[in-house]
């Protein structure tokens, strides 16, 4: 994947226990980039250039993710909570002499930065999330319509090895499936070696532990985000989402973050499916500083 991220030297520290894998350059202030599922920190490629002319920029995979370690779990999924993930990163970020720093997080990225916000408020100074409400307003509203269409949420969380085994049966048929389903142009969109970085990293453990991560956000995660109910994010929050995809169509996304999560949001749809970065790569970039080159 050199060829994705040419400068981008690929590093690895032992964090909270785990080794994260990542990569990190340009400079400026350090800005936290976190990807979602099914992917990797691939997702970056188109934008790392640009952002990188203003901010320094850090690229892990969460655990469980990617190249980075994948710990066994529990039975209460805590090993995979957002809380732990969440974590990782503010210790990997401390680790690399940043300690305050602004974070956009996509899809299950979004929901770590999120619980980092939560957990970590002297850290963030913004945060930005992409294409998601927050997780307990999306189960809490859940219809037929958004069991069809968010069909995984549900799939993934099934007691180990179900899901587990049947997506191992043709896990490049499910990645790609997934993947094509959520794009507003399908496969397309995605850069032939980013599609194969996410077809390299989509392993058995992987599998395995991406369905913890979805366990512990139906479990471990919901408890502490009830525990936290009265707590608002503190610093700025900006969202951005697909038009074409399902958070536009089931959720209200600005007012979503602001009865839930935080009260300065900003944010708007931009004329694609649920990947942003890989989607409409400059839209995303400009929005990106708006928001923290202001700050």
């Amino acid at each position: 994947m050199s060829d994705l991220f040419e400068g981008y030297a690929l590093e690895r520290r032992r964090i909270n226990g785990v080794e994260i894998c990542f990569r990190q350059g340009g400079s400026g202030a350090p800005l936290l980039l976190l990807h979602g599922f099914p992917q990797t920190h691939a997702i970056w490629h188109r934008v790392a250039p640009r952002l990188a002319q203003r901010f320094r920029i850090v690229m892990p995979d969460l655990r469980g993710y990617g190249d980075s370690g994948k710990p066994p779990s529990d039975a209460d999924h805590a090993p995979y909570s957002k809380r732990a993930m969440a974590r990782d990163m503010a210790e990997l970020m401390h680790a690399l002499g940043h300690e305050r720093y602004f974070v956009c997080g996509h899809d299950r990225g979004g929901r770590v930065s999120h619980r980092l916000a939560l957990d970590h408020p002297r850290d963030v100074m913004r945060l930005m999330v992409l294409d998601i409400s927050p997780t307990r307003t999306m189960y809490e509203r859940t219809t037929m319509e958004f069991a069809r269409l968010y069909y995984h949420w549900f799939f993934l969380i099934q007691p180990a090895p179900l899901p587990e085994t049947l997506i191992s049966a043709n896990p490049d048929f499910y990645l790609r499936t997934k993947l094509g389903a959520w794009s507003s142009s399908g496969t397309s969109a995605f850069d032939a070696r980013a599609l194969a970085e996410y077809q390299r990293c989509f392993t058995p453990d992987a599998i395995h532990a991406m369905c913890e991560d979805y366990r512990a956000a139906a479990s471990i995660d919901l408890e502490h985000d009830r525990a936290d109910e009265a707590r608002r994010i503190e610093c700025p929050v900006h969202v951005l989402w697909g038009e074409r995809g399902v958070v536009q169509r089931l959720f209200t996304p600005l007012a979503d973050w602001r009865a839930k999560a935080a009260a300065a949001v900003t944010g708007r749809a931009l004329t694609c499916g649920h990947f942003i970065p890989e989607e409409l790569p400059d839209a995303f970039v400009d929005e990106a500083l708006a928001f923290f080159v202001t700050a």
